[in-house]
């Protein structure tokens, strides 16, 4: 019984006796013969290994072999399959025949091969990312240790903060121009840079950029922007160049702090506790030279910073966090744009008012300006572009490693002797920074971790203890000793 499906049998001649010549898969019906029940032959059938057929619908013959029906299969191994039900057999139907005909093939070595392809190029992939994601690290730290280092070199000939971070904000314009081209060259669209420029301006709205969006879009992010860059030069003068990347630092916590009271976002007991190590790391900072004079204020003023760009971070994260790379592009460049046209009345004001006297224009240090601003432009466009191509966290690692970076500088070239407060403020800022980048589910997974490596070791101390079992039964044999288990 095939299943409880017998719609394959029907009445046929009884089949003659077995003669020198095989008979045909279909007899004539006899006169005066009774019907008997004879399986219908095998209409199509795959079994790998058996020769297909070269004839049509004729019976083929090889001595005393078997007989053969017209699909290659032998009489013998076709009634086999229809008794047992093997492959599923249904009459005018084959499991190894698709439904439009064509049969389908078994899995190949071939196949096995493609899928060992597809995992050696995700492996490829994921390790290129991790590789690229390195050398962004080292790229970040460094631009950031350069653009620190020209600072301080810039304020022992000129001492003009605002000036410094208003000219360095002007070449935020070029970041569209580099976007563009970047594009055009890996995808080679044919757009216009005004076509894309229209393109990405979508991101004030479906009508596109007007006036009126423009200055209520881009003012808050200018004027946030300009007031981090503005106290961080202030601090720069003075603290030093390694206290000072500590210090800012922690933008992180604050960036937490503000996400989850603004933006509602998950509580986590480990990041309450690197904002605390953040706020005490501060603390001791100004501590270690007494709470007066410039050292105070500059701690004052680098966590002014670090305050005002967590600001700024929470909202372009609340603005703008389904923004692409062009979009951001465009935005940033707008913000070089209204940061030329509007905010260019303030060192005026202050070069009239002696504020920051600037002197003759051949006087500047433009080869310093002109470093810095270079500097400082990189740094924003590989912590804007590395986010995309690689791992964030790896971006964040990078502005971290700038503060031992400002340290070797600080110590081999400027000879400064830090004292064991300011490195254990130091010290604690970081290890706060690094518990901020754990994962939301860090707790989970270590668990998870620890679980696998508990079962991993009961599975071995497991094996060990049948390996040494089965010693033991091995050497009672060949002693003539049994052991009969009780019952």
């Amino acid at each position: 019984m095939v299943h409880g499906d017998q719609s394959f049998l029907r009445t046929s001649p009884r089949p003659a006796p077995l003669g020198p010549a095989m008979l045909s898969a279909e007899g004539d019906l006899e006169s005066g013969d009774q019907p008997c029940i004879q399986p219908e032959p095998l209409k199509s059938a795959y079994l790998p290994g058996k020769a297909t057929p070269t004839g049509g619908g004729r019976a083929v013959s090889a001595g005393n072999s078997p007989k053969v029906t017209a699909n290659g299969v032998p009489d013998i191994e076709d009634r086999i399959l229809r008794i047992t039900g093997y492959y599923g057999y249904n009459p005018g139907y084959s499991s190894h025949r698709r439904e439009d005909g064509s049969e389908s093939r078994p899995e190949t070595p071939g196949s096995d091969a493609s899928v060992e392809t597809r995992s050696y190029q995700t492996c490829a992939n994921t390790a290129l990312k991790v590789l690229g994601g390195l050398l962004m690290v080292l790229c970040v730290s460094s631009s950031w240790v350069g653009t620190t280092q020209v600072v301080k070199l810039t304020f022992q000939s000129f001492s003009c903060p605002f000036f410094i971070s208003w000219f360095s904000s002007n070449w935020n314009i070029l970041f569209f121009p580099i976007y563009y081209s970047g594009h055009f060259f890996v995808t080679g669209e044919k757009q216009t840079p005004i076509q894309k420029f229209r393109e990405c301006s979508k991101l004030f709205g479906e009508d596109g950029i007007t006036l009126k969006l423009f200055i209520k879009r881009t003012a808050p992010f200018s004027i946030l922007w300009t007031l981090t860059n503005y106290l961080y030069l202030l601090a720069l003068k003075k603290l030093t160049a390694t206290d000072v990347s500590a210090l800012y630092c922690c933008h992180k916590a604050f960036v937490f702090l503000l996400s989850w009271i603004v933006l509602k976002d998950r509580f986590m007991g480990v990041r309450i506790v690197a904002a605390i190590m953040a706020i005490t790391g501060i603390v001791m900072m100004a501590y270690a030279d007494g709470f007066h004079g410039d050292s105070f204020v500059g701690v004052a003023l680098a966590v002014g910073s670090a305050s005002t760009s967590a600001l700024y971070k929470v909202l372009f994260k609340m603005f703008l966090s389904s923004a692409n790379l062009g979009e951001v592009a465009h935005f940033l460049s707008t913000m070089g744009f209204f940061n030329l046209v509007f905010i260019s009345c303030v060192p005026l004001i202050l070069y009239f008012t002696r504020v920051e006297p600037l002197g003759s224009l051949s006087s500047l240090p433009w080869g310093y300006l002109f470093g810095l601003a270079g500097l400082w432009l990189v740094f924003n466009i590989l912590v804007h572009v590395g986010v995309v191509l690689t791992y964030p966290i790896l971006i964040s690692i990078g502005t971290l490693l700038s503060v031992p970076g400002n340290a070797a500088v600080d110590v081999l070239k400027h000879e400064v002797i830090f004292s064991v407060v300011r490195l254990a403020a130091t010290c604690i800022i970081c290890l706060g920074f690094l518990l901020l980048l754990l994962p939301e589910e860090w707790d989970s997974v270590t668990l998870q971790f620890f679980a696998n490596i508990a079962d991993k070791k009961s599975e071995e101390h497991g094996e060990e203890l049948t390996e040494s079992s089965g010693q033991t039964r091995s050497r009672s044999r060949a002693n003539g000793t049994v052991s009969i288990p009780l019952a």
